[in-house]
């Protein structure tokens, strides 16, 4: 085996079984095992959501904040953010909005909020941040980011005047956005939107129809979703002045992209390239013989702004192959053989979904020693192009 060499190891969570950090360091035991001598440099990563704050801390410092806030049904609960060295606030939408804090018989995005989002920037503002950034991934609403504003001021009102409740149903009957009571200091602060998907905010590869089954909502339940958001998305270019329908990454998180463009006039851009920025991921890439990479399923969402592609077309750009090492593999997975050399699911390779799942840490630590003996042998085969 080849010594000396430098290996970057850079997941993102495998959902509903490791964390990025969990699954860094399972991929660098079974490294160990195939390249004893090695030197490994393990960088979790996140696109936007659960463990984004985490992540930045570890990379770049930082104090770790809590607030007071709601969770997608109203519930309080206390969430974390991070506040950073330069008067950054990274705020983590899934640690107030998320998946990860309903149990599977609550999910419904016809009612779940983003409100507690809202409360997160709130407590931003309030601690003198000018920079907030915004992670989109994992939330469990649909409701256009129209918690979030309502929490910073705006009311959304039907057509007698009553405000909406939450969620993204009650959004079919909005007739009017009343913005004066919006947050004033949003004015001077820099927001960006760190978008885990380009997806639009409606139509076929929108929020409700792409998403929405994975947050609880029926075939019938996420076209209503839909046609809510569209009738959202005319009255807030009508009463705000933004169009948000079709902008490239206004469907994330329910569409929360779309009410952070409207209501804090963010930019939106990959989570992916956000994070790689703050931790300066292409800096560590250069010169490394290796990254490996993975996330919990391989799938046709991969290619919407994932974190798993995005590492595989920076290293490709730094001349550094790549080894994928997904949970497992679904339709749509192919894209990412643009980017990399090799492509090693655990299911099917080391072990089937059901030991995957009882086991992640064993199995996926096997199957990256397995996958780096074999491109090993393949790379000894062939010539160095570099």
């Amino acid at each position: 085996m080849p010594s000396g060499m430098r290996v970057i190891v850079a997941p993102q969570e495998f959902k509903g079984t490791l964390t990025a950090r969990e699954a860094a360091d399972a991929m660098a035991i079974g490294l160990k095992r195939a390249l004893p001598d090695a030197e490994v440099e393990t960088i979790p990563l996140s696109d936007g959501g659960p463990g984004l704050v985490d992540l930045i801390l570890a990379s770049t410092g930082g104090r770790r904040m809590q607030a007071p806030v709601e969770d997608p049904l109203g519930r309080p609960i206390d969430a974390a953010w991070a506040l950073l060295d330069d008067e950054t606030a990274v705020i983590e939408s899934a640690a107030a909005a998320g998946l990860v804090l309903l149990r599977e018989e609550e999910r419904d995005p016809a009612i779940t909020s983003t409100f507690g989002v809202g409360q997160l920037i709130l407590a931003a503002l309030n601690a003198g941040c000018t920079r907030v950034i915004v992670g989109l991934g994992g939330s469990a609403t649909n409701d256009g980011g129209a918690g979030m504003a309502a929490a910073l001021g705006v009311r959304f009102l039907d057509d007698e005047g009553r405000e909406l409740p939450p969620g993204g149903a009650a959004l079919a009957a909005i007739d009017r956005i009343d913005v004066a009571g919006l947050e004033p200091r949003l004015r001077d602060v820099v927001v960006v939107a760190a978008t885990d998907v380009t997806n639009p905010l409606c139509g076929p590869e929108g929020a409700s129809l792409i998403y929405g089954p994975q947050k609880g909502a029926s075939p019938h339940l996420a076209r209503q979703l839909d046609a809510a958001l569209h009738r959202y998305a005319d009255i807030v270019e009508r009463d705000v002045g933004v169009a948000v329908l079709d902008r490239p990454g206004s469907g994330a998180a329910g569409g929360l992209g779309a009410g952070l463009i409207a209501f804090a006039r963010a930019e939106a851009r990959p989570g992916f390239d956000v994070v790689a920025a703050v931790i300066g991921l292409r800096k560590r890439l250069i010169g490394a013989d290796l990254v490996i990479t993975g996330e919990g399923r391989l799938d046709g969402q991969t290619h919407y702004g994932k974190a798993v592609l995005g590492v595989a077309k920076m290293a490709k750009e730094c001349r550094v192959p790549v080894l994928v090492v997904p949970g497992m593999l679904a339709p749509g997975w192919d894209t990412v053989l643009a980017y990399a050399d090799a492509v090693e699911p655990v299911v099917g390779s080391a072990a089937t979904e059901h030991e995957a799942r009882e086991r992640p840490v064993e199995m996926l630590a096997l199957t990256v020693e397995r996958a780096l003996r074999g491109w090993h042998t393949m790379r000894t085969a062939a010539p160095d192009p570099r």
